[in-house]
């Protein structure tokens, strides 16, 4: 019994993360049923932080409630910070690409956060451009592919992809390119590129966030109740329909209520406590299964178009991350991990 409970414990982290995954390819297909539906990005992402505020203060309550160090003015403003570019600005970014190009192509770009984090920390001081290691090299080689990769899968759309032919559409929609649709797909396009960058600038803004106030629980209840904040402000302002706020027994309420608990509840609780167990580099290696269940699902059941350049696109993406990522692992030094990578 002890030798089947330690194989068990050893497959746990394994077993976690590819339960993240799926829950991001489900929330891309949730998100696809929710938009088609009627439903605006604004409202949607609103929804989306209030539920996982909601889901994370409660276990701020139960799991730090009496060790919890005091909360400055200082620590308010870097939440705010962390609430804008890592919940309310990034996830309507993500959301609108999602919506307007794929959710292949949202997930592929988000895969290029390592290298776009690469580069801000160059610029911002936090990484050196040591060209002359193999550490650096593979993290400036790494970053390029992932461009190219990024390139292709925006603008080489020429040979289609016909993986199978089931007769399956849940948006019950026809795909006819069009001269409007070329213009949403192009804000589409930079929106994804936009999260991207958004993402990565919350990352270094967490850094300082961690050191000051080192509670994982507390500190992602204070990001979604920011950005929450933030998220609704925008969609009062952008929507100007009240019923879009209207949740009845329906996909909106499932795709709100999937989204707030699970991917900002459930998903960064199972990340974290996998970050702890076997460090930050095995949690990443799991990203691109994500990329590749969300294709899956969304040809299947969507009925998105897989195009040559996306998949070619997609590989370089995923060979860049781990090119980048093993840049990161030559250059790290065998330490317990960083609190701000564990947010991550």
């Amino acid at each position: 019994m002890s030798g089947r409970w330690k194989v068990m414990e050893e497959w746990k982290p394994s077993f976690l993360m590819v339960l993240v995954q799926l829950g991001y390819a489900a929330t891309s297909v949730l998100v696809k049923l929710a938009t088609k539906d009627g439903m605006s990005v604004q409202v949607l992402t609103a929804y989306r932080l209030i539920f996982g505020a909601a889901f994370s203060f409660s276990l701020a309550l139960i799991f730090e409630r009496k060790n919890r160090p005091k909360l400055t003015w200082r620590v308010l403003w870097m939440s705010f910070l962390c609430g804008l570019f890592g919940g309310s600005l990034f996830q309507n970014l993500f959301l609108v690409a999602l919506t307007l190009v794929s959710a292949t192509y949202a997930y592929a770009t988000f895969n290029m956060v390592p290298g776009v984090t690469f580069i801000l920390s160059v610029l911002c001081g936090y990484e050196k451009l040591n060209l002359r290691s193999a550490g650096g090299k593979s993290k400036v080689l790494g970053t390029i592919l992932g461009i190219i990769g990024i390139m292709l899968l925006s603008f080489l759309k020429v040979t289609k992809i016909n993986v199978w032919n089931l007769p399956i559409n849940l948006l019950h929609e026809d795909h006819t390119p069009s001269h409007a649709h070329s213009k949403t797909e192009w804000l589409g396009i930079l929106s994804g590129i936009g999260s991207c960058f958004s993402f990565s600038t919350w990352l270094i803004i967490q850094v300082k966030v961690s050191k000051q106030y080192p509670m994982h629980h507390s500190g992602s209840a204070l990001l979604n109740l920011m950005g929450a904040i933030q998220a609704t402000v925008l969609a009062f302002c952008v929507e100007k329909d009240w019923r879009q706020w209207k949740l009845g027994l329906n996909i909106r309420l499932v795709a709100a209520l999937f989204t707030g608990i699970v991917t900002s509840g459930f998903v960064i609780i199972a990340t974290a406590w996998c970050v702890r167990k076997r460090g930050p580099l095995y949690a990443s290696v799991f990203n691109p299964l994500c990329l590749v269940l969300v294709a899956i699902a969304c040809s299947l059941l969507l009925q998105e178009q897989l195009y040559l350049g996306s998949v070619i696109g997609a590989v370089l993406i995923v060979c860049g991350l781990y090119m980048v990522l093993w840049g990161k692992s030559k250059e790290m030094k065998p330490v317990t991990p960083l609190v701000s990578t564990e947010d991550c």
